[in-house]
């Protein structure tokens, strides 16, 4: 019988180095776990997004870090290979030792990574965690946390200055200890300088086709949402099963298919 291996941050830096397409997921339960890990996705995210597809909210910004904990122990049951990223939810790392405890609970949950939003202050957050043995994913552009701030959901980063400031935020990251990065809505072309700037992998949500990988939720590919942002694909059609559709999600990231010219900014 071969044992199947569970990816390491090694692997993904090692993906990145060879041109190889990161594939992601959202997910928040044992059984769609199971059936994600099957269709080879690298990177399974217990994101905060659970707020909006499971909870029903309007927003990100109510859910707690105990609703992430119990989703990222219900995930890791179900997985053999895919790598496990937990969402740090907001106002759970706004001071270092808030950040320390609140990661070191989702971590022992199953997590293999934390993932936080924004810079700024959070770069030195990031530093302390990463510093002290916490593995970190930052998150750069549209930042659902920050969306009552933002305005709304809106590209972000459109003119030279705000680029310029995020591809700094990305080399900040990357400084501070951070070991994967998220893009979320912003220019193709920016995506792909941000990528080609930082030696750690960078995953594409809305950020055009040459990032290192890329991530959507899982509701939004299967077609379950009444609305999808212009970046969302729907893979359900064509699929006989959402297994079907898993894999349809890989194979199309995997070939540089997904996202086509139709999910850029």
């Amino acid at each position: 019988m071969t044992i199947a291996r569970m990816l390491t941050i090694d692997h993904l830096l090692a993906m990145k180095r060879d041109g190889e397409k990161i594939a992601m997921l959202t997910c928040y339960d044992a059984t769609f776990a199971a059936a994600i890990d099957r269709a080879g996705v690298d990177i399974i995210l217990v994101g905060d997004s659970l707020g909006m597809v499971v909870q029903g909210r309007s927003s990100t910004v109510g859910v707690s870090v105990d609703d992430v904990a119990y989703h990222t122990a219900c995930v890791a049951s179900g997985l053999e290979r895919a790598f496990l990223l937990a969402d740090m939810p907001f106002g759970s790392f706004h001071n270092e030792s808030t950040a320390m405890e609140n990661a070191v609970e989702l971590l022992s949950a199953g997590g293999a990574m934390v993932k936080l939003e924004g810079a700024g202050p959070m770069i030195d957050i990031v530093h302390y965690m990463t510093s002290r043995g916490v593995p970190v994913c930052g998150h750069l552009g549209l930042t659902p946390q920050s969306v009552n701030q933002l305005g709304g959901f809106k590209v972000q980063a459109r003119d030279e200055e705000s680029a310029r400031q995020l591809l700094e935020d990305a080399r900040a990251m990357q400084q501070a200890g951070a070991q994967m990065l998220v893009v979320e809505c912003v220019p193709a072309a920016l995506g792909k300088e941000v990528s080609a700037t930082v030696d750690i992998p960078v995953i594409g949500i809305g950020a055009g086709a040459d990032c290192d990988g890329q991530v959507l939720v899982m509701h939004d590919m299967l077609g379950l949402g009444s609305w999808a942002p212009k970046f969302v694909a729907n893979f359900m059609p064509g699929s006989d099963s959402i297994q079907g559709a898993f894999e349809a999600f890989v194979l199309a990231v995997r070939e540089g298919r997904f996202p086509a010219k139709e999910h850029e900014y």
